[in-house]
């Protein structure tokens, strides 16, 4: 157990602060939440405005800072950010693309700089799917050459898999592809029907179900950590089947930690802007990077105002706001279910979660067409 993680309170602080350093990019992602372009957007922050928000970042003594994109590697600045943040004592982590940008010579110069961990994308278990994914031929193998370098010189490595209709088919291939590399976490994501991301390329509920038991068996066995991204009732799924084991006697089903550079899982509860802030390429505050309303912008108020203060990251946390089972559901404050899926496919962030096949005990649903009106709703004109 970690006290300073233990101890967050998400209304004061996020636990993962997420600056979208660019949305540029030169691969075109089916899934990509930005629909990033190969150019970079002239408004973009600064590099002295980047600095001033990781100094933000510092003075809120959020435990988890990631980089992403778009490709961050696409901007020149991106090393003297990280030493920047090297200095002020914020761990950060890298999400870079698996492009000919990404060299053995610049994961060398990513580790010199101060970088904690480096998250690279594998989104089926050959270069086919892969490739397809990404829009680029040779990303595959790319990715697997960035593995290996930063397994050489000791940088830890996570990777990101997002499931989708595009690769569900290749979820056992792609387990046993995790489990032949050498790396720290296993983050998996979870599709969101914004940006280039396609509603017909969203699984059901049951496959949800199907791809948690997959991950839970690899959990108990794995060298590695294991985290999911906007699948928020898994949390459910994990408290069900310890319970079940526990009740049929089984031994050591508690999973413990075992990656060497954890700072200890995210408190229960954890959420879109309760726990998570996403900030966007031109400063723009999000609750997540796939749920795409915002809270202010860090060129005109504090990192901290906006997530302390705003209506929007004040509603998303009080679970008493939460609607349809979600709202129902006796596992809303360990889980609430994914906000910004609930955005995309009914343009209400407090609607219940759409992928989730658990039912709450004694939940009677609203007939159709009498669901209560909220400010979220006035707010996007729905």
């Amino acid at each position: 157990m970690n006290p300073l993680i233990d101890s967050i309170d998400f209304n004061d602080r996020p636990f993962i602060a997420i600056w979208e350093v660019t949305q540029a990019c030169d691969l075109a992602c089916v899934h990509c939440r930005a629909s990033a372009q190969p150019d970079r957007h002239p408004m973009e922050l600064s590099t002295d405005e980047g600095k001033e928000l990781i100094d933000q970042i510092a003075a809120l003594k959020v435990p988890v800072f990631v980089l992403t994109g778009g490709d961050p590697t696409k901007r020149p600045d991106l090393f003297e950010l990280i030493d920047h943040a090297r200095t002020m004592g914020v761990r950060v982590s890298l999400t870079p693309s698996a492009t000919p940008l990404l060299t053995r010579d610049i994961i060398v110069r990513l580790k010199w700089s101060g970088l904690a961990r480096l998250a690279v994308s594998m989104d089926g278990a050959c270069a086919a799917t892969h490739d397809a994914f990404r829009g680029m031929s040779g990303s595959f193998a790319r990715t697997l050459d960035a593995i290996h370098w930063a397994n050489e010189i000791g940088l830890p490595v996570q990777i990101n898999t997002t499931f989708s209709r595009r690769n569900i088919a290749e979820m056992d291939a792609i387990v046993a592809l995790m489990e032949s590399l050498n790396i720290t976490l296993w983050s998996v994501f979870f599709l969101v029907p914004t940006g280039r991301g396609k509603l017909d390329d969203l699984l059901s509920a049951t496959e949800f179900e199907e791809v948690f038991a997959a991950i839970y068996a690899l959990s108990k066995k794995a060298s590695f950590d294991i985290k999911t991204t906007e699948a928020q009732h898994y949390r459910r799924f994990l408290l069900q089947q310890r319970v079940a084991e526990r009740r049929a006697g089984a031994v050591g089903a508690a999973i413990p930690e075992k990656t060497a550079d954890a700072i200890g899982r995210a408190p229960r509860g954890l959420n879109d802007g309760k726990g998570f802030v996403f900030i966007s390429h031109t400063g723009d505050v999000f609750p997540s990077g796939f749920l795409p309303v915002g809270g202010g912008n860090v060129r005109r108020q504090t990192l901290a105002s906006i997530y302390r203060e705003s209506p929007l990251f004040v509603g998303l946390r009080d679970t008493s706001k939460l609607e349809g089972k979600c709202g129902a559901c006796e596992f809303k404050e360990i889980c609430g279910g994914s906000r910004s899926r609930a955005y995309a496919l009914t343009g209400n962030p407090l609607g219940e979660e759409p992928c989730c096949s658990y039912v709450p005990k004694g939940y009677v649903p609203r007939p159709i067409g009498t669901a209560r009106p909220t400010t979220f709703h006035v707010l996007q004109g729905a």
